[in-house]
């Protein structure tokens, strides 16, 4: 596929390496490492952020046959029955109302990791969801979201100037009445809020005219900035929606709101609109207290929250590969908090720790990464799942594998100890980030021929090698090259290393 890029981008996604030599056996010093880092960050792969609100019951969403009986012992007023639940995999099932998520395993489309949380768990909705969005620490308050510091790296004056020729669509966009604080910026919220993309909205300037030198105009001047950016953008988001599409006939039978926003979210992308990050939100998932219908425990309120979900998963993934978009879009469950292991005397279950979270799209490794939790019998009332992955380190992996940062700018936005995980195929990474670097001999004789090699060589990359005092034999375009060198005194190679 052929593909343009510009020369802002060029140099935003190149990585020079430079290797100064001196000929005749005396070295004028040794291999440098550049400080250019490498990015591919204005790559077409977007997010779709599903925000389960009110901490999710993992384990009555995810069941292990190994477990079922001692499970059993602690739930026995919750628990579905054992023929109900849905094997996908192994000894793992879903819950008996998950048929729409099985649907996307059985395609090669759905990641699971086990126990996603982060150390001395807050059981506070508030709190936790502010570290989830944040993605700072339980000590820590951080005023901006992760996704908002990922765009403050090349956005930071936003929303001054904002839509220009360079950036004509939202950065994100929250399907509903209130912007996603997991998009905060430190000057404003990146996300635009979206009820309906073929009617977004347009707002009238507050006022014209002479504007005073006040506070007061100070503040008017901002309303009316704001105006005109969202009437700006609100044009680009009708019109990608008037030129989109949905094509998968799951969508005929689903009617609830999440199903309804994924669906506007398929086609706002399938009509051309640039938009990165997508926020979608289900909410109800609180179930302190029927959570289960008394003595039919497959129904009740999580078991309809579960349908709504994996029914919408489902349809959206479909949508997806029939209008052939599949391979730039990944999505990602989160909640706040999982549930405690026994569930209490109101047939519900009291906020947790740690709970499983979801990955779909075509490029996600299906597997199921990490261990089902042990379930000790004797366990107490105030237990939950122990964490077993940091979230910060699946955010991690998504804005280095999928949308392109490299490893000092993923240690910024998040922080600098990060893990990265296998969540994606292999032939799905967005790229490769590194400090380019050259291996070979700096004590070169003259007129002598030696070979120098890129130290990370990566599939994605593309190489450019240049040298003074010398003559490239063979290897250019490759990650090697077979270079005479002169009958001078010194000589030396650069390598521009750039990746998509």
């Amino acid at each position: 596929m052929k593909s343009t890029i510009s020369r802002r981008d060029f140099i935003k996604s190149s990585a020079l390496a430079s290797i100064p030599l001196m000929l005749s056996g005396f070295p004028l010093f040794a291999t440098k490492k550049s400080t250019a880092q490498f990015s591919c960050n204005d790559n077409d792969k977007i997010l779709v952020l599903v925000q389960l609100q009110g901490g999710n019951d993992g384990l009555a969403t995810i069941y292990d046959a190994n477990q079922y009986t001692n499970l059993q012992a602690v739930r026995s007023n919750i628990i579905l029955p054992e023929t109900s639940i849905l094997n996908f995999h192994n000894e793992y099932g879903f819950h008996s109302a998950m048929q729409g998520m099985k649907d996307v395993w059985d395609i090669d489309c759905l990641g699971i990791i086990q126990n996603v949380g982060y150390p001395n768990q807050n059981r506070s909705h508030f709190r936790s969801m502010d570290i989830w969005n944040s993605a700072s620490s339980t000590e820590d308050f951080v005023s901006t979201g992760w996704i908002g510091r990922f765009y403050d790296l090349n956005h930071a004056a936003y929303p001054n100037g904002y839509p220009n020729t360079d950036n004509p669509h939202p950065f994100a966009l929250t399907m509903g009445k209130i912007v996603s604080e997991t998009c905060q910026g430190v000057n404003a919220n990146y996300s635009l809020s979206l009820l309906d993309p073929f009617n977004p909205g347009t707002a009238l300037v507050s006022a014209e005219g002479n504007i005073p030198a006040n506070c007061f105009g100070d503040a008017l001047s901002f309303i009316n900035n704001t105006v005109s950016q969202t009437n700006a953008f609100a044009s680009v988001i009708s019109n990608a929606a008037n030129a989109g599409n949905n094509l998968s006939t799951k969508w005929n039978s689903l009617q609830t709101e999440l199903a309804e926003k994924l669906k506007n979210v398929a086609r706002l992308i399938s009509g051309g609109l640039k938009t990165k990050i997508y926020v979608v939100q289900l909410g109800g998932f609180d179930t302190h207290d029927n959570q289960v219908v008394d003595g039919a425990t497959t129904t009740g309120i999580h078991g309809e929250l579960l349908r709504e979900l994996s029914d919408a998963i489902c349809a959206f993934q479909d949508d997806l590969n029939l209008l052939n978009v599949n391979d730039r879009v990944i999505g990602m469950t989160y909640s706040e908090f999982g549930r405690r292991i026994r569930s209490n005397a109101a047939l519900g279950t009291d906020h947790g720790t740690a709970a499983p979270l979801f990955l779909f799209g075509s490029c996600i490794a299906n597997q199921v990464l990490g261990d089902h939790p042990e379930i000790d019998t004797l366990v107490g009332t105030e237990e939950g799942v122990a964490m077993q992955y940091d979230f910060r380190d699946i955010y991690a992996t998504i804005l280095k594998n999928w949308l392109g940062l490299n490893d000092s700018d993923v240690g910024n936005v998040l922080h600098p100890n990060v893990q990265i995980l296998p969540l994606f195929k292999s032939n799905c990474i967005s790229c490769n980030t590194w400090q380019p670097q050259i291996s070979g001999n700096v004590l070169a004789c003259a007129n002598g021929t030696y070979l120098y090699s890129a130290a990370t060589p990566t599939p994605c990359s593309t190489y450019n090698w240049s040298v003074i005092g010398g003559t490239i034999i063979s290897g250019q375009g490759t990650p090697q090259v077979e270079i005479q060198w002169n009958n001078g005194l010194a000589g030396s190679i650069n390598l521009i290393q750039t990746g998509y």
